[in-house]
């Protein structure tokens, strides 16, 4: 572990980017230097391409590449969540061959776990996977997969050993989704959008060589994934602009300079797509309601809130866990955090919250945060799933009755 101050790192950062920042290059040429930089992920270790940099070190990255106005690593679920498991649990080799096209953008990653009987109960999933030979054969439905329909990798868990107890018989895959076996379906939301998924195998196929942590490992790794989403969307910051990684968007050709003159750098915000308290301000400054007491008070204990989140994950990610269930607390602050976010911005617009988009004098900021909102309680494990683990790991609170731990997962009631 690196041992400089956030000072010596923001000096480094800051003659790094002297040297390095051109916006006359492409963005896969920018993504490539920050990648051999060892600044795309600076806290995976050394030997994954990152620096070791804990989270004051890391966070010290994220605002100097803000501050600095240029382009900052490629977003999506490769950088925030297979590149740190597979730092984690996978091999030297897999790290050296996965990892790299990961830090300079050049491959897009989704997470295959949700299936439609396997969301909060996900070591109930039935997607089952059978050797054959060197591969493994995959067959099954997953869903509210994100950027799958962008993503050229996956990180799959399935079934291999159904005589195995629920939580054991499960593998970890590194799969291709460019492959035939494979249909991913969008699902449109209330917004407009389709940034979720359902996608179906039908014998798609996999090498051993890209399982995971090892055979039926699968659930020991996918919860190491689930804490790395949990705790990056209960972190929240403000971010340097960026761009979806992977080829299938078709920007990595693009002049990275494009990226930093059309959009500003983020403001900072609460996570999971709510309204940062900067910018619940700025609204209310603009309708001429920032003297009104109570909207003042709103905003107050949402920025209280906000920052008690951010503190905490920071001590978790620095290894000062007090309770070992930070990520679920995290998660739990996120989503009360957007549904505040949701009702002080409709206090302050009032009567515009019932238009949207172009009709509404704000653009249609709180209105998208007003829809979007239930979703954050429910991805990433509910908030039920939270308070389960946290009254069960923390408070000492007697599990939920069910079949014993031992029971063979074929023995047990299907959906």
């Amino acid at each position: 572990m690196s041992e400089q101050t956030a000072s010596e790192v923001s000096e480094e950062l800051s003659a790094w980017l002297e040297e390095n920042w051109d916006p006359e290059i492409t963005l896969a040429e920018w993504w490539s230097r920050l990648s051999e930089g060892r600044w795309s992920h600076p806290t995976l270790p050394e030997e994954a391409g990152g620096r070791g940099y804990n989270r004051e070190q890391s966070m010290a990255v994220t605002v100097g590449l803000a501050d600095a106005n240029v382009v900052g690593p490629p977003t999506g679920l490769g950088h925030m969540l297979a590149a740190p498991t597979i730092a984690v649990h996978g091999t030297q080799e897999q790290i050296d061959r996965f990892i790299p096209e990961i830090l300079d953008g050049s491959t897009a990653w989704c997470q295959l776990f949700s299936e439609p009987n396997a969301g909060s109960d996900l070591a109930g999933l039935q997607a089952r996977a059978i050797r054959d030979g060197d591969e493994w054969v995959i067959t099954g439905q997953k869903v509210w997969t994100s950027g799958g329909h962008v993503a050229e990798k996956g990180m799959l868990i399935a079934r291999t050993d159904p005589e195995a107890p629920k939580h054991q018989g499960i593998t970890y895959f590194a799969i291709d989704m460019q492959q035939p076996g494979i249909e991913v379906r969008p699902l449109r939301e209330m917004t407009g959008r389709a940034l979720f998924n359902e996608v179906f195998l039908d014998e798609a196929r996999v090498p051993h060589e890209n399982v995971i942590g090892g055979l039926g490992a699968g659930w020991a790794v996918a919860n190491s994934t689930l804490m790395f989403e949990r705790a990056s969307l209960g972190g929240g910051g403000r971010q340097p602009v960026s761009a979806p990684a992977g080829r299938i968007p078709g920007r990595l050709e693009d002049r990275v300079g494009n990226f930093t003159a059309s959009v500003s750098r983020g403001p900072e915000g609460d996570g999971g797509r709510g309204m940062s308290t900067d910018s619940l301000v700025r609204l209310a400054q603009e309708t001429g309601c920032v003297e009104d007491p109570i909207i003042r008070q709103e905003i107050v204990q949402l920025h209280i809130l906000a920052e008690v989140n951010k503190l905490n994950m920071r001590r978790a990610k620095a290894g000062g866990s007090r309770t070992g269930a930070e990520g679920n607390l995290a998660k739990l602050a996120m989503s009360e955090l957007v549904r505040r976010s949701r009702e002080v911005g409709n206090k302050i617009i009032g009567a515009d919250g019932m238009l949207a988009g172009q009709d509404s004098a704000t653009g249609g900021s709180v209105q998208e945060v007003t829809i979007f909102s239930p979703a954050p309680a429910i991805y990433g494990g509910t908030d039920q799933v939270q308070r389960n683990i946290i009254g069960e790991r923390v408070l000492g609170l007697s599990k939920e009755p069910g079949h014993p731990k031992d029971t063979p997962f074929k023995d047990l009631l299907q959906n």
